[in-house]
Parts: structure tokens; sequence; C-alpha cells
């Protein structure tokens, strides 16, 4: 690939430009009303029509250098522009880059090409995990996440084809629905024990030195493996403004981490393949499936020792666990096999419940001060999304389904009775909804209750019964459930043949 098709003026003789200066020369002005939306949504639309297809067939893949990282510059900079991410530890927004673009463009390419780009500082946010802890997530500067997603277009088609089908994190046509459907088929088969391996601060423990080599068997341009290790050893600016090195690990958030983390763990997709091991595997989520218990714990001592031996990682002993699939939490759900029938039920983890209630009591709160109307608005987009991920379980979960519908129900109910305020005119509205007149006087003024106690009296619940919230647009689980969700099945791998 030519330096001139790559978009160069300068002969790839571009002028070093320290961290420092390239923060100020890229901090660009922040769209204001001067700069609406619309000219942003041009300024993609012009993009698009020039921005080079993204390659997925690794037959037609293009050569892993620097000049066809430079050549996905637009493309990379619309991916970016779609995921609508903040602002990096520069300030720069997606909108004045935009605006921008084809003034930084050339500078970019021909820092690239010369070699002397430098990676702006990370920022480092914390979130809180699902499991407890906190979650380190890295913050890089836009124009950094424009040039990692070039890298990751130009290098994901040499990686994707080799991957093993068994990986379904972060991969084309993959996903957490395939990642069950295939454990499912492995209880089905009778591997009703699982080895379920947590890996301790994956992202954070990712050793360099190993990564760089494995990029290096498939990578001949120095320039591109130099850049990718400039990404890794990035400086990180913590929440309270200390900066840090990165002396190993991947930054989490970043468009390359994803690749680069199924990069490192391919090593231990090849070392289960080569043992005979059934396995499922989502990022830095992988579960091996056994017959017995015993030869569980057998795979578990022996799994451990080549994860912290070979790959320089630490697994997790309190969190890893041999046990049955119905006791552990596997990307929100958990598998029940049936040995008389011989199915597989796909379930709701205890935790994915807890974590359902926790978000109806927020998007219910007892002082709601709008409309019933806005609130069930807020409910119904939650629940439609929430659904199109955890609707592959099985018609047995309709129970649960039907506890969270009636819980959500009664946190309305005590909305509702809030907005009433007096008992009078709660008695009033339930009678003109059809409730008895003396049931109503009675439960309503039966003691001193909370407007939580009130939402579940027999009055209140025959008064607002499910047609009630139906009449102002509420969806329900039961009946969304009731449509077939449709089996995901994961795309063919061609590279079924190299695993024996």
């Amino acid at each position: 690939m030519s330096a001139e098709r790559a978009g160069s003026s300068t002969g790839g003789q571009g002028k070093a430009v320290p961290v420092e200066q390239t923060a100020v020369q890229l901090c660009l002005p922040i769209a204001t009303a001067g700069n609406p939306r619309r000219r942003t949504r041009d300024r993609l639309g012009a993009l698009r029509a020039r921005a080079p297809k993204a390659i997925v067939n690794a037959e037609s893949a293009a050569p892993a250098t620097m000049e066809e990282v430079a050549y996905r510059l637009t493309g990379a900079l619309l991916n970016v522009a779609s995921n609508k991410g903040v602002p990096g530890p520069d300030g720069q927004t997606i909108e004045a880059l935009l605006e921008q673009w084809p003034v930084v463009l050339p500078r970019l390419q021909a820092d690239l090409l010369a070699g002397t780009y430098q990676p702006g500082v990370i920022r480092r946010r914390y979130i809180p995990k699902a499991g407890g802890g906190q979650r380190g997530l890295g913050i890089p500067d836009v124009v950094d996440r424009v040039v990692a997603e070039a890298v990751r277009q130009v290098l994901e088609p040499l990686w994707e084809p080799t991957f093993h089908s068994s990986s379904h994190g972060f991969r084309p046509g993959r996903s957490c629905h395939t990642a069950i459907n295939e454990a499912r088929e492995h209880l089905e088969d009778g591997y009703e024990w699982v080895v379920d391996l947590d890996l301790e601060k994956f992202f954070d423990l990712v050793c360099h030195q190993r990564l760089t080599a494995k990029l290096a068997e498939r990578v001949s341009d120095r320039r591109l493996l130099v850049l990718v290790g400039r990404m890794l050893k990035a400086k990180v600016v913590l929440p309270d403004g200390v900066v840090i090195d990165s002396e190993q690990g991947v930054p989490q958030g970043g468009p390359l981490s994803p690749l680069l983390s199924n990069v490192v763990l391919d090593e231990l997709d090849r070392e289960l393949a080569r043992r005979g091991h059934r396995f499922v595997r989502y990022a830095d989520d992988c579960n091996v499936y056994v017959r017995s218990e015993r030869a569980g714990r057998r795979v578990m001592a022996s799994l451990t020792g080549f994860i912290e031996g070979r790959l320089r990682l630490k697994v997790n002993q309190a969190k890893s666990a041999v046990a049955r699939p119905e006791e552990r939490h596997f990307l929100g759900f958990r598998l029940r096999a049936d040995s008389r029938t011989g199915t597989v039920e796909v379930l709701l983890s205890e935790r994915t419940k807890r974590r359902a209630m926790e978000r109806i009591r927020q998007l219910t709160p007892r002082n709601w001060g709008g409309t019933l109307e806005s609130c069930i608005l807020k409910i119904n987009g939650w629940l439609r999304g929430w659904h199109g991920f955890f609707g592959i379980v099985s018609p047995s979960e309709q129970y649960t389904l039907r506890a969270l519908d009636a819980h959500i129900r009664r946190r309305l109910r005590a909305i509702v009775l809030h907005h009433w305020k007096r008992k009078r005119t709660i008695v009033r509205k339930l009678i003109a909804l059809g409730v008895p007149r003396r049931s109503a006087w009675k439960q309503v003024y039966a003691g001193r209750k909370s407007w939580w106690a009130l939402s579940h009296i027999p009055a209140v619940d025959h008064g607002m019964r499910k047609a009630y919230f139906a009449n102002r647009g509420l969806i329900f689980l039961v009946e969304l459930h009731r449509h077939p969700h449709q089996r995901i099945v994961a795309p063919g791998s061609p590279q079924l043949a190299l695993w024996g």
C-alpha cells in the first residue's frame, strides 16, 4: 500500500509532536448553537460516502501495515462517532473532531506513517460491578480512539478466521446468546458439570511482552507493532489526578481492547481444544463442561497451572468453582439439565433477578413527580431492552416474569396513591374504578399505612388491576415472552479443520 493511498502529502516525513502539544493542537471548539446536530449529520454522511468498507473475509484482507491503518482513519472516525462516546482527558468532543477532520487527517496520517505518533494519556473511570467491587475503564482521547479503531479494522481480519468456534465474545455474528446456545448443547450431550473459571483482573494483568510477541507472528510492519505498544503503555490519569505508568494490562473501554483480549486468550482456547475439552468462552468468562465432579476438579487444577504459569494470568479461587450449571451465573443465565427428558432449561440467574428488581425500584421512585404515563414510558423502554436480551429463557421462567410484572404494577400503584395524596381522594377514585364503597372506606381507613402498604390492599389491587395499566400503555414481560424467541446459532467457522 503506497503512501499516496493513505492520503499523505508529506511523503511520510511527518513532524514529531509531543503528547502535550498534540493535546493542545487537537483541542478544537465544542459544538454550540451555531454548530447544530444537522451539520454533524451532514458531515457524517459525506464521510461515509468516501470511507473504505470494512474487510471481513480473511482471504481478501489487506496486509497489516501502517499505510492500511492511515487509509482507514475516516472509516474509523465514523465508527467512533456512532458510539457517541464522552471526551477524553484533552476535553475534545467528537463533534469538534468532525468539524476539523479535513485539517487533522493529513497531519495524523503523516505522523502515523513516519512512526512519530504518540498516544495521549488515558482517563481512568471506575464503575460498579454487578458482583461487587469496581471495574476500571480507560477513556482515551477521541483521536486516539480513532487510531485504535483503524488498527482494529486492520488486525481483526488476520485473527478472526482462526479464533476457535467456542469463543463468542466481541466477535462478528456471535453474542451472549450464541454462547448460551452452545453451552446448552454441551449439557444435552451429557456434560452436566461445569468448571467455571474466573480470571482475576484479567484486563489489568495482561503481559505486554507476550501480547506483542503474538501480534508479531502475523504483523511484519514494525511501525504498527510500536504503535500498539505505545497504546498499551499509555499513561493513566486516575480520578484524583495522579498519573501512573502502564507496565501491564489492556485499557478496558477502547476499541482495540476486545480484539487484544481475544488474541491473548486464544492460546487458552487452543490448549482446551488440544486436550479435547468442551468449553464456551465469552471474553474472560470461561466455562469448561465435563461429565463428573471428579473430572471437573482435575481439569480445574490443570487449567489453573496453565493459566498462571504459561499465560501469566491469575485465577480467582474465590469465584471459580466446579459445580452444576444451575448453581453458576454465566452471562446472566443459569442452565438446568433434566436427566429424565434430556432437555436443558435456560433460566435467569439469581444475580440477574436481583439486578432486575433493583432497576425497577430505580425506575419507579416513590416520590415520582411526573405523570403516570411518563413513568410507564420509561419502564417500557427498559422492559423491551431487558427482554431482548433475557427473552431466550425457557417457558418455565414464566413465574419469575409474572413476579416482575406484578412488582412493577405494585410500584406504579404506590406512585398513583402518592399522587392522590389524601385518603378521601383515594377512596373516591377507587369507587370510580369499580371498588365497592364499603370495602374502599374500610380498607383505606384501617389504621395508619404507608403508600407502599396501601398499594397492596385488596381494594387497591381490585381498582388498579392489570387492565388499568395496560390501558395506559404498560407492556408486560409475560406477554412479550409468549412470542417465540428465535434461537440464535453462531455462524460456521472456516477454522474448524485446524482444530481437529
